[in-house]
């Protein structure tokens, strides 16, 4: 599968691994070409606690997308999570040699190398470094500093930090089922891609990520992330909770949170009830729907209140940092009933549920389209955006290679000739970005590679 605008998304969730295969139709949408799904026996709170369970999880998923797409898959993009991640703000600056020369790409990548280079604790490696905002020679506030001059240039970085062992494990599964890992992503990032506008992301929005193991959270505002928090609890201590509270079996209470479990208690009249088979010729099981809701909700607050405190810890209260487009939901959690209205009534904010279908061809099916596979998509669409900046890339490192003489028409290449100002100004405004992209999403991958071989 060598196609340059086909990409693969592997989402280790707790729950269930999915593999999604995906390319760029003509109109710039996402067409899906395959997908595959398999139970995650060997994933604890997003954190791989079974090697040998993980990758079998791993290779059926994968198996069940090639087989729905007919494409063989070699290389994956995956998503990471888990309660081991953390995040930091930090600030650095570089002092340039010469003010008298104007901010270049080099410049920002010398500054994130510098940011790269923190000492972290034992056992704890840099996942991403996002500038948030400039300073050049004390000015502040500036987003692009690209082509200005100045002799100090410091920023404000978003750090994203995580566990060593915890990735390596991973990369060892992914390794392990015989495929390839082309990069790394955090979960949250991921979904964010998939479901947020770039409206609501200038506007400030949180993005919260119910998942089986974990809850991701992500804030962005003014277009920038401006902060991500995993929290080690999902969608499974609420099935845990009903198994407890009403003596059945995990299966049971995870088919009664899907079908009949509502967030809000004040739903369900005392007299619904519903009976479950009992064990081996046992009497069967009679359940409150309103017991069952009230189970549920309790578990859904202490979930929303850890995730509210992080974003009153972000600042939503200071007036520059409220999020005017509130909270959008997502992850499988995101499905249960009334859950809209019980956020919104906790945190005071506006709340939708996001599906990924913002950047999805019009005729995806629904299946996909779910809150569900929000992160898959997500990885896909990233992966496809970097192979594209990378490809735009090798053209211009060509082009540049390219001999252009202005005066000797004949060795120049008609397009050349007849490229315009503003074509040479879209020119570099384009190579500037897939250069800037390129730097976020691929030299943590190219690290991460290195040391992964290493580590064998």
């Amino acid at each position: 599968m060598e196609n340059e605008n086909i990409a693969v998304g592997l989402d280790i969730g707790t729950t269930k691994i999915v593999a999604m295969i995906g390319r760029k139709n003509d109109y710039g949408k996402m067409e899906i070409l395959g997908i595959g799904k398999a139970k995650s026996l060997g994933v604890h709170r997003g954190v791989v606690n079974n090697i040998t369970q993980t990758i079998q999880s791993i290779q059926q998923a994968v198996q069940d997308a090639e087989t729905s797409s007919g494409l063989k898959i070699k290389e994956v993009v995956v998503g990471i999570a888990g309660q081991h991640i953390r995040s930091l703000q930090h600030s650095d600056y570089i002092t340039r040699p010469n003010g008298e020369d104007v901010i270049s790409e080099e410049d920002i990548d010398r500054l994130c190398n510098q940011v790269h280079k923190l000492v972290m604790l034992p056992g704890e490696e840099i996942l991403h470094v996002l500038p948030q905002d400039f300073k050049v020679d004390g000015q502040a506030e500036i987003k692009e500093p690209i082509g200005m001059y100045g002799a100090r240039l410091e920023a404000n970085f978003h750090v994203v930090v995580g566990q060593v062992s915890s990735i390596r494990n991973v990369g060892r599964c992914i390794k392990s089922a015989g495929l390839e890992l082309s990069a790394i992503t955090l979960e949250p990032l991921a979904s964010a891609k998939a479901v947020l506008s770039q409206e609501e992301k200038e506007a400030g929005v949180a993005l919260i990520d119910i998942g089986g193991g974990t809850t991701d959270l992500a804030i962005f505002k003014d277009g920038i992330i401006r902060h991500t928090a995993v929290i080690p609890f999902g969608g499974n201590v609420i099935t845990e909770d009903i198994k407890e509270g009403c003596s059945i079996i995990e299966k049971q209470a995870e088919l009664l949170k899907i079908k009949f479990g509502s967030a809000w208690p004040g739903e369900n009249k005392d007299n619904e009830i519903v009976s479950i088979p009992g064990l081996r010729g046992r009497e069967p099981k009679e359940i409150s729907l309103k017991n069952l809701s009230k189970i549920i909700h309790a578990r859904v607050i202490e979930i929303i209140e850890q995730v509210y405190m992080e974003i009153k810890n972000y600042g939503h209260e200071d007036q520059k940092k409220k999020l005017i487009a509130g909270i959008v939901l997502t992850g499988g959690g995101a499905q249960l009933q009334h859950i809209k209205q019980l956020v919104e009534y906790i945190t005071g904010m506006d709340t939708r549920i996001g599906y990924p279908n913002e950047h999805l061809a019009g005729d995806s099916d629904a299946e996909t389209t779910s809150p569900m596979y929000a992160t898959a998509v997500g990885l896909v669409l990233n992966s496809l955006e970097s192979k594209e900046k990378s490809s735009l890339m090798k053209r211009f490192s060509h082009e540049e290679v390219a001999p252009v003489k202005v005066d000797a028409s004949e060795s120049v290449q008609p397009e050349t000739k007849l490229e315009t100002e503003t074509g040479k100004k879209d020119r570099k405004n384009k190579e500037k970005e897939s250069k800037s992209s390129k730097r976020f999403f691929d030299k943590w991958a190219e690290k991460f590679k290195e040391f992964l071989d290493n580590a064998e």
